[in-house]
C-alpha cells in the first residue's frame, strides 16, 4: 500500500480535526460603486511619480530628518484640500496626522464607529550607496519601467504612498464615510519608535482609532508550492527581550590561558545558549495560514496542511529546519554585539555580549529570562535587561481582517491568504497595547529574492504590484469605512 494511503487510514484513528477555513464573506454590494470609482490607469502612474519623489527625500535614520517627509506629504495633501497636523518630537523630527471626517451616521452597539487609521513610518534605514547599481541608488527614485528603486521602496515609503493615495481617492470621489479615516505618517520607527510612542502617550485623543493598517505581511510566491502566492496578514508580533550578558573573572596576562577568565565564561555561556533545545510552539495563526494554503492547493499536501495533528507530525521538522519559519515557532536569541577590553595581551576582568531575544505569544519576557539563566547556570554572569515587551495580538475574526484578506486574493486563482505571526515588531505593538486592533499588510506580491533587499542592497518595488496594491487597499478601506 502506498505511504500516503497508510497515512490517510491512520488519520481515521487520530488527528482528523481540521483547521476551519477562513470565512472572508463578500464585499458589500451597496458599496460597489465607491469601490470601482478610481481610474487606476490614471491614478496609478500619478502615485508612482509620488513614490519616486518620496524616495528622493532623505530620511535615513539615524539621524532621521523626518520633517522633510512631513513637508513632502503635507504639500500633496494641501493641493487635495486635505488638512494635516504636524507633531514635533525633536528639531527636524516630525510626524504627520491627516484625516477625512465621517459624513454619514453609523453606530455599533449604539456608539459611533471609531476611526480607521492608515499608519506608515517615514524614516528608512541607512544604505551603502556605493554597493547599489549605477543610477539606481538609495535616493534615486529611479524607474526602469519594471521597478522603482530606492531605500524605503518596500520598507515602507511604498506603503506610505499607497495609504496617501487611498485617502486622496476617497476625497476626490466624495466617498461618504461612516467613520473617520486617519493617515498617520510617523517618525523614528526604525530606531526607537519614538514617533508612535509619543503619539499614543500625548496625542491619542486627536486620533482614537479602533482599527489600524500598518506594514507587516505581504504576498510571496512559491512559499509552499511553486505556483501559489501566499498572502500573510500580520495579526500578531513576537515580544522582545534585549539583554546585556556580562561575564566576570580575574584579569591577567594573555600569554597563559587560565580557567575561569571572563572571556571564556562568556564564550561558554553563549555556546550553551546557541545549542539550547528549542521547543516548537505553533501559534494558531500559523495553523491558520497553512490551512488557507492547503485549502487552495488541494491534494494530499493540502489535506495535511489543513490538519494540525499532521502538520505537527509531518511538516514540523521541515518548518523547524528553515530559519524563517523556525523563528515563528520558537523563542529566539541572537548575539548582536560585544563589548570589553581589546588589548591583545590583556585578559579583561569583564566582557559582555548583547542579545536580541524574541518571545512568542503566551510566553512572558521574564519567563524566557529565567529559562536562559537556567540553561547557562553560571553565577559569575550578570544579566541586564535593556528593553522588554510582551507579544501582542489582534483577532483574525474581524471585519477589517476579512476585508483585507478577500481583497488581497480578489481575481486570483492561485492565491491563498491567512493570518501571520510576525517575528519582528512594528509600531503596531504600541497600538495593540492600548486596545487597537492592528493588522499588518502591504498589498503587493514579491519573491524571496526581492524580499531580501529590504534593509539591503538594491531595494525596489515592482511597479505593476505597486499599482495593483493601490486598488487592493482602497477597496478594503471602502469595505470597512464607507457608507452607501
Amino acid at each position: 500500500m502506498q505511504v500516503w494511503k497508510v497515512l490517510i487510514l491512520l488519520a481515521g484513528i487520530a488527528g482528523c480535526a481540521t483547521t476551519a477555513p477562513l470565512q472572508l464573506g463578500v464585499s458589500p454590494p451597496e458599496l460597489d460603486r465607491h469601490a470601482r470609482a478610481p481610474d487606476w490607469q490614471v491614478a496609478g502612474p500619478e502615485a508612482v511619480g509620488w513614490l519616486q519623489d518620496y524616495l528622493r527625500v532623505d530620511t535615513s535614520n539615524p539621524p532621521g530628518h523626518e520633517a522633510r517627509a512631513a513637508d513632502f506629504l503635507s504639500a500633496i495633501l494641501q493641493k487635495e484640500g486635505i488638512a494635516s497636523q504636524r507633531i514635533q518630537h525633536a528639531p527636524g523630527r516630525e510626524s504627520l496626522i491627516a484625516r477625512l471626517p465621517a459624513t454619514a451616521t453609523a453606530t455599533i452597539a449604539g456608539e459611533s464607529e471609531k476611526p480607521l487609521c492608515l499608519l506608515a513610518h517615514t524614516d528608512v534605514v541607512t544604505a551603502e550607496a556605493a554597493q547599489w547599481p549605477a543610477g539606481k541608488g538609495p535616493l534615486s527614485g529611479a524607474s526602469d519601467g519594471t521597478f522603482v528603486w530606492g531605500r524605503g521602496a518596500l520598507d515602507m515609503k511604498g506603503m506610505g504612498i499607497i495609504e496617501l493615495a487611498t485617502l486622496i481617492q476617497l476625497k476626490r470621489h466624495k466617498v461618504p464615510l461612516r467613520r473617520e479615516v486617519v493617515l498617520l505618517a510617523v517618525a523614528d520607527e526604525e530606531v526607537d519608535n519614538r514617533g508612535m510612542r509619543e503619539l499614543i502617550a500625548k496625542h491619542w485623543d486627536k486620533i482614537g482609532c479602533s482599527h489600524l493598517i500598518n506594514e507587516g505581511g505581504l504576498g510571496v510566491r512559491g512559499v509552499l508550492a511553486p505556483d501559489q502566492t501566499l498572502y500573510g496578514i500580520s495579526v500578531a508580533e513576537k515580544g522582545l527581550l534585549w539583554l546585556r550578558l556580562t561575564a566576570h573573572g580575574k584579569s591577567g596576562h594573555g600569554s597563559t590561558p587560565l580557567p575561569g577568565r571572563a572571556p571564556d565564561r562568556l564564550l561558554d555561556a553563549l555556546e550553551k545558549l546557541r545549542t539550547r533545545k528549542l521547543l516548537a510552539q505553533v501559534h494558531p495563526s500559523v495553523y491558520g495560514a497553512l490551512a488557507a494554503a492547503g485549502e487552495q492547493l488541494g491534494g494530499f499536501k493540502g489535506w495535511v496542511l489543513r490538519r494540525p495533528f499532521w502538520v505537527d507530525h509531518l511538516a514540523l521538522g521541515t518548518l523547524m529546519a528553515e530559519p524563517g519559519s523556525r523563528a515563528m515557532l520558537t523563542n529566539t536569541c541572537s548575539v548582536t554585539g560585544f563589548a570589553g577590553m581589546f588589548e591583545p595581551n590583556v585578559v579583561p576582568s569583564e566582557v559582555s555580549a548583547q542579545l536580541d531575544c524574541r518571545v512568542l505569544p503566551g510566553t512572558q519576557p521574564a519567563d524566557l529570562l529565567k529559562e536562559l539563566q537556567a540553561v547557562v547556570g553560571d553565577s559569575n554572569l550578570t544579566w541586564q535587561v535593556l528593553h522588554q515587551a510582551p507579544a501582542t495580538e489582534s483577532p483574525s475574526d474581524d471585519p477589517l481582517f476579512r476585508a483585507l484578506a478577500r481583497r488581497a486574493i480578489e481575481g486570483q486563482r492561485d492565491a491563498a491568504v491567512g493570518p501571520l505571526l510576525s517575528v519582528g515588531f512594528t509600531d503596531s505593538m504600541y497600538a495593540r497595547q492600548i486596545g487597537v486592533r492592528a493588522y499588518g499588510f502591504v498589498p503587493i506580491t514579491i519573491d524571496r529574492e526581492l524580499a531580501e533587499t529590504m534593509h539591503g542592497v538594491g531595494e525596489r518595488i515592482p511597479i505593476a504590484e505597486f499599482v495593483r496594491g493601490l486598488g487592493v487597499l482602497y477597496r478594503a478601506v471602502v469595505d470597512t469605512a464607507a457608507a452607501p
